[in-house]
């Protein structure tokens, strides 16, 4: 089995593969950014940092687009930050379009929001260890619910439909970090710095079969 980690210049990849190259014993891991690399991997994941509109100008001009937008629909489909918000249909962060792999916005944290519950302001972006409250899923196999992942971000997907919604948090306002359809699972935290929790939530990727 090849797994690819699509690499589209933005961010370093290193964490990812080695923590999925710990979880995925006999398994090859791949970074790459060859598009015929990532259409015969037998598995993908879709990680980012950084701005949206510079993720999505560095996707097209690696020609990664096609081979992104046809993992997404026929084989086992990891996305991680930014490469979650990328599979919406807009993001508010430069007004700019996104893949439109699943309807809904990326939006920014509201400012007026951002107090916790002793009125006091909150950091934006949101960084720092939080608890994911869990819809069911294979991926969350192991994983308690109410268990806590790393977060980096300032912008959060709002999907149009709520059945997609597979994982959520608070931070000021409830927001959701992780969706799934069919054979796309993706998160807005960092798995591969998330201790043994993000292990098996990678562990889980390698093994699910949707």
């Amino acid at each position: 089995m090849t797994i690819a980690v699509v690499d589209y210049g933005m961010g370093n990849l290193r964490s990812v593969s080695q923590a999925l190259e710990h979880v995925a014993s006999g398994r090859d891991v791949v970074v790459t950014a060859d598009p015929a690399t990532v259409a015969v991997a037998e598995r993908v994941v879709f990680p980012g940092q950084g701005a949206m509109p510079d993720c999505m100008r560095e996707l097209d001009a690696r020609g990664l687009r096609p081979a992104v937008l046809a993992a997404a629909r026929d084989k086992p489909f990891l996305g991680i930050c930014i490469g979650l918000q990328m599979l919406f249909e807009h993001s508010d962060e430069g007004d700019v379009a996104g893949l439109g792999i699943l309807a809904g916005a990326v939006r920014r944290f509201p400012d007026e929001r951002m107090v916790d519950r002793d009125g006091q302001r909150l950091k934006v972006p949101h960084m720092g260890w939080n608890r994911v409250r869990q819809n069911p899923h294979a991926l969350w196999a192991g994983i308690a619910d109410d268990a806590r992942f790393y977060f980096v971000h300032s912008y959060c997907v709002q999907p149009a439909d709520p059945s997609v919604v597979t994982g959520t948090t608070g931070y000021g306002i409830p927001f959701t970090c992780a969706v799934g359809r069919d054979n796309i699972f993706a998160v807005q935290f960092h798995p591969e710095k998330s201790a043994q929790d993000g292990l098996q939530l990678l562990k889980n990727f390698v093994a699910w079969q949707p």
